[in-house]
């Protein structure tokens, strides 16, 4: 799988198709590109090629807390700027921009920061409410935050998330062992600060204002679960001018997240729309 480095940091990246234009999907969470290869490979078989990668603290890339951004960007505004920079060294600007749950905020906010690099965006599983703003900062920041006031970088280091990151790529050992722990702790209360002040939007992460400002053709497909209620969804819809929206075959579910792999059964479903609304 290639890698790039990008603005210090090594990303690994694959492209999933030969020709055609460019789009970018980005996951969910902080998981890894793997869960959307079946999907990548879908589109590409459509006329496109498809970019995965997986940002910076994510997957085999390089985990880098303490950045030159990192007292100025939240980290989601990092990940936008990080894949700006990867689609410039790919030579693939404008491109078609979109992700699910975390990956379609980070996609708005792409957008926000770049707009002049993305030709549509393609939104699912829209993030929002306040079961989502109690259940995430915990997952993303807080409970990392604790571990390391309680142990260290060693207890960060022994956190399921950081065992999988230095399995993946074990020189984010020595980083992380690297760092100190007050610096961590900073760095990640900013983000958990900048993360909580983004909840209380409707759509996580992204003020009516914001949502309001986007210029290029949008399509979302609501989620189902507790997470990304098809509330958020159609309020992103409602927000973004003339934006389409497509509901899938699906209810909502009194669950606290549906895992991507149980929307398989959906992808050709979320490949014809989203690449007829790509062609369009």
């Amino acid at each position: 799988m290639p890698v790039a480095n990008i603005r210090g940091v090594n990303l690994n990246y694959r492209i999933i198709g030969d020709q055609g234009p460019m789009v970018a999907l980005i996951t969910g969470g902080r998981r890894g590109h793997e869960e959307f290869i079946p999907l990548a490979g879908k589109i590409a078989a459509q006329g496109f090629r498809v970019l995965l990668h997986d940002r910076r603290n994510t997957g085999a890339s390089d985990v880098v807390i303490d950045s030159p951004d990192a007292d100025s960007a939240s980290e989601e505004e990092i990940w936008t700027d990080d894949l700006d920079a990867l689609l410039a060294h790919l030579g693939a600007k404008p491109a078609f921009i979109g992700g699910s749950s975390s990956g379609a905020r980070t996609s708005i906010l792409f957008y926000l920061r770049h707009p002049q690099s993305v030709k549509k965006l393609l939104l699912f599983r829209v993030t929002g409410g306040a079961f989502a703003a109690g259940r995430l900062p915990q997952q993303y920041y807080r409970q990392y935050i604790q571990a390391a006031e309680a142990g260290g970088m060693q207890a960060v280091s022994d956190t399921e998330q950081y065992r999988e990151r230095i399995a993946a790529n074990p020189s984010n050992r020595d980083r992380l062992m690297a760092m100190n722990p007050q610096r961590y702790i900073a760095i990640m209360q900013r983000w958990l600060d900048l993360f909580e002040a983004g909840a209380k939007y409707p759509v996580m992460g992204v003020s009516e204002a914001e949502l309001n400002s986007i210029k290029v053709p949008t399509i979302v497909i609501p989620g189902n679960d507790k997470t990304h209620a098809s509330g958020s969804g159609v309020t992103a819809h409602r927000s973004i001018p003339g934006s389409k929206l497509h509901m899938l075959p699906v209810t909502d579910q009194d669950r606290d997240l549906i895992p991507i792999e149980e929307w398989a059964p959906l992808e050709d479903e979320i490949t014809q729309v989203f690449c007829e609304f790509m062609r369009a």
